[in-house]
């Protein structure tokens, strides 16, 4: 049974555990606090927001004392995230072989999809894999090849020929920008290739992307055609993503 802890003695004991070891994991937290990886993420993402902690594929670690001297990850428009990852997650039926790219918003989309069940996971994500890595009831590959360390994806030609092999339900997508004039765009060119094969082989494309994304262009181009390809945004500046026929659905 979970350990019934009070929320601020729960999160006092995650930032001790952190202060003694530097670093910590959420696999290690749930195990010693007893509670679910659910909560113990949550509360990291709290407790990230408050400058306690930055937070690190699997886990957290100390923020650096000089923070003049180094740029600390964030995540923007968090809340935003969220309502599209829930949104998402709802249009997902279990049993469902899914696509998941690397980015803050899929990993967003993979907690709110803890409410699924039998799930097929196909993704280039460390994190995507670790989060839902954790539901017994899903199957999840992690595709090889290159790893790009600092943002935690696998490509190259060993992930697109892995890829190549499976068929999914849904190809979804965190990108860097989508506009009628530059189509479906992304920060890293090694992952346009990934991104790309996801879209060949999926039934469906669900592009998560909040209204900092719209009518924006990122480094490298993944698709210019945008004709019925569902996009899942908070933006209300849509019309010309709906005239290039583009689905839309506003959170």
């Amino acid at each position: 049974m979970e350990n019934k802890l009070k929320l601020d003695d729960r999160r006092q004991k995650i930032l001790d555990m952190l202060h003694q070891n530097g670093k910590v994991s959420v696999a290690a937290i749930s195990r010693e606090l007893g509670t679910t990886p659910v909560t113990i993420r949550s509360d990291l993402t709290a407790l990230e927001q408050e400058g306690h902690l930055i937070r690190v594929q699997g886990g957290a670690v100390l923020p650096p004392r000089n923070k003049s001297s180094q740029t600390i990850p964030t995540v923007s428009n968090v809340e935003e995230k969220k309502r599209i990852a829930a949104a998402i997650a709802a249009m997902i039926r279990d049993g469902d072989t899914l696509f998941i790219n690397s980015g803050t918003t899929t990993e967003y989309v993979a907690t709110a999809l803890e409410i699924r069940a039998n799930l097929n996971i196909v993704t280039n994500s460390l994190a995507v894999a670790t989060i839902l890595g954790e539901i017994p009831s899903f199957r999840v590959i992690l595709v090889g090849g290159e790893i790009n360390a600092q943002y935690g994806f696998t490509y190259g030609g060993d992930a697109l020929s892995q890829l190549e092999k499976y068929k999914a339900n849904w190809a979804i997508l965190s990108i860097d920008g989508i506009s009628t004039s530059c189509g479906i765009t992304t920060r890293h060119a090694e992952e346009a290739m990934v991104d790309r094969t996801m879209i060949a082989n999926a039934s469906s494309i669900l592009i998560a992307a909040d209204h900092t994304k719209i009518e924006r262009a990122g480094f490298a181009r993944v698709r210019d055609d945008l004709e019925g390809i569902t996009v899942v945004t908070d933006s209300s500046n849509t019309d010309e993503l709906a005239s290039a026929g583009m689905i839309i659905i506003n959170v």
